[in-house]
């Protein structure tokens, strides 16, 4: 196997330890004001807006709410595993534009491509799931993993 073929085609932005600092006090505390963050990095309250605009603008990092979908009347979550014939390019692309899909990960292994999707109800999820993902062309099979519980869910893992 080539070089090119094993390392992704996208090359990770240099950041230096300031902006790294930046993210991961973010990550703490995404409301933190650019005034506390500037204490700790060692830079005003204007330069952390700066960066921390320079940082969003190249697609390095989004400062989000993170909700919890039972709270606003999502009961049903899943993680499906959906195998491909053809392109599985074209198939994640359909996947993106069902708004109940949160997330589509291509993958080796088992399956071609993992969707997490939204649901307000196991009925919900039974009419996506015949509807809307089966009935995409290319899908060959899938698999749903129902959400239980959702026992940890972190995005403070930092930066390299």
């Amino acid at each position: 196997m080539k070089r090119s073929q094993r390392t992704p085609s996208v090359r990770p932005i240099q950041l230096d330890e300031v902006s790294k600092q930046i993210i991961e006090q973010l990550q703490e505390d995404g409301r933190r004001s650019y005034s506390e963050i500037g204490k700790h990095v060692g830079l005003s309250e204007a330069a952390v807006r700066q960066r921390v605009q320079k940082l969003t603008d190249a697609g390095v990092m989004q400062v989000v709410a993170v909700t919890d979908p039972m709270q606003l009347g999502f009961f049903r979550q899943a993680m499906i595993g959906v195998r491909v014939t053809g392109d599985m390019r074209t198939v994640a692309t359909a996947l993106e534009s069902i708004p109940q899909v949160a997330y589509v990960v291509l993958t080796a292994g088992s399956f071609d491509i993992l969707a997490e999707v939204v649901c307000e109800s196991d009925e919900d999820l039974i009419t996506l799931l015949n509807s809307q993902i089966r009935s995409l062309e290319g899908v060959l099979s899938t698999e749903t993993f129902v959400y239980l519980k959702l026992h940890k869910q972190l995005y403070n893992w930092g930066t390299r």
